[in-house]
């Protein structure tokens, strides 16, 4: 199992299985959180909520896949932090395809004579 995911779920029981609230504070989309949590699902075997989205409960398989995300999490390395890209430079225009490499004996590609 990524840690990434087991993140999102402690995350996610930790803010209440509130689904919105839990995706704000992990700065990701909500979409993601849901497809997340699916991932571990389907991982386990098991259904980790139950209910519906608004009022979701854990499973018993839930509750011992959040006992073993906390210890896996307590074990990894911390995540590399994120370098940022320098702002400004110069900006390249796109040229198209592009022109193919010119073969000996071969007219060049791409190449249209000029109409009058």
């Amino acid at each position: 199992m990524k840690i990434a995911l087991l993140r999102r779920f402690v995350a996610l029981v930790d803010n209440d299985l509130h689904f919105p609230r839990a995706a704000e504070v992990l700065g990701i989309p909500l979409a993601s959180l849901y497809t997340s949590v699916e991932k571990l699902e389907d991982e386990v075997g098991h259904p980790l909520l139950s209910g519906a989205k608004g009022a979701a409960t854990l499973t018993p398989a839930g509750s011992l896949l959040l006992d073993e995300a906390r210890r896996r999490i307590a074990e990894a390395p911390e995540p590399a932090p994120k370098t940022v890209a320098p702002a400004g430079g110069k900006a390249k225009a796109s040229k198209g395809k592009g022109r193919a490499p010119i073969v000996k004996g071969q007219p060049k590609p791409y190449k249209k004579r000029q109409g009058r």
